[in-house]
């Protein structure tokens, strides 16, 4: 098998049904979490792993997807579009993309997963130990609507399954895949599951029942699945605890700011208080409000006379005169306004939808 290069395989072509209202207008992979697209995060970890070229897999949503990643080139990559006109699994995928990753060794990745640590070792493993195939895998407390894995003492896959009603085991697949060429054989050789689609997970069963060696490697930091709202709202408030203080903008002689507050070039914060950790976007203004622990501000966005916290607004959002509003997301040129002097809840509202409570 071939070590000399390794490509990567992002898949963003999934619709995010889970993500309603934000969704299909905004592909769930372009989701911002501590004010950075998942899909970017994704994307940025791949050139310490020796990654210069990329292949995304793109559905409806490849405009958007294109606007934000252009030709790679800002992440240190080259990018190819790999369109993918129906969502027919993680393996069609592999299929699609034949004739970009040629006989080279490649690192396969869902675009909407979030992992902070484990991709070196599950790439040193690969590299060193020279399997046909290292997984990475996280434990929960539900396994049933992942793929399941099976493994022995040393860590060596023994079966898979996707989404078993009875699980025999905690451990899943986490959504990060180093592959060698001998994948594509057993790719060329699927049939559609029960829910129509090419599974991976069927794929790298037929590598262990073929004798290959397929080995996994836990997950050692944070991992989230961003498929719906609360796991976004999760992984902001993880991930903002990361975040280093900045303050490219401006900020008045009448605001505090206490803790990690980033505060991007161009934006104002006029009058207000803010309880890190607070990020607030590039021509952003803040007014006269008291934004609280994480809560992550999109671009352009306007935030007036205004209590928030633990919330993400992405670009272009419009917030006025509410107070205790907490754990919302707010959808791209969405305004939300007070028609009564007091409000106490959490909204999601999807993008340039007008609302007053």
């Amino acid at each position: 098998m071939s070590r000399r290069r390794l490509r990567a395989l992002v898949l963003a072509g999934g619709r995010g049904t889970r993500l309603r209202p934000f969704t299909p207008a905004l592909p769930k992979q372009l989701m911002p979490v501590a004010g950075k697209p998942v899909l970017v995060r994704c994307l940025e970890q791949l050139p310490a792993l020796g990654v210069s070229e990329a292949a995304v897999i793109v559905g409806d949503g490849r405009p958007q997807i294109e606007a934000v990643l252009g030709d790679g080139s800002g992440l240190g990559l080259s990018v190819t579009y790999v369109p993918q006109p129906e969502p027919l699994g993680l393996a069609h995928c592999v299929a699609l993309a034949r004739a970009f990753l040629g006989d080279d060794s490649f690192v396969l990745c869902l675009g909407d997963v979030v992992v902070t640590d484990g991709l070196a070792a599950a790439h040193e493993r690969f590299v060193c130990e020279g399997p046909d195939a290292v997984v990475l895998t996280a434990k929960v407390a539900d396994p049933r609507q992942y793929g399941v894995v099976e493994v022995d003492g040393r860590g060596r896959v023994l079966a898979l399954a996707e989404k078993p009603r009875v699980p025999r085991s905690d451990l899943v697949l986490a959504g990060v895949y180093f592959l060698s060429p001998a994948v594509h054989k057993v790719v060329a050789g699927l049939r559609p599951s029960a829910r129509g689609e090419l599974e991976i997970t069927d794929a790298l069963s037929a590598l262990v029942a073929d004798g290959a060696t397929v080995l996994s490697t836990p997950v050692t930091g944070y991992w989230k699945d961003v498929g719906d709202v609360e796991a976004v709202l999760d992984c902001n408030r993880v991930l903002m605890e990361a975040l280093a203080p900045e303050r490219a903008g401006s900020v008045d002689a009448a605001s505090r700011l206490d803790g990690t507050v980033v505060v991007e070039s161009g934006a104002s914060v006029l009058r207000s208080r803010l309880i890190g950790p607070v990020l607030v976007g590039a021509g952003s203004v803040v007014r006269d409000s008291r934004v609280g622990p994480y809560t992550a501000i999109g671009r352009d966005c306007r935030v007036s006379d205004t209590e928030i916290t633990g919330s993400v607004l992405l670009d272009g959002a419009v917030m006025a005169g509410l107070d205790g509003v907490h754990n919302s997301v707010i959808g791209r040129g969405a305004e939300v306004r007070a028609a009564h002097p007091r409000t106490d809840r959490c909204f999601l509202v999807g993008d340039h939808t007008h609302v007053e409570v």
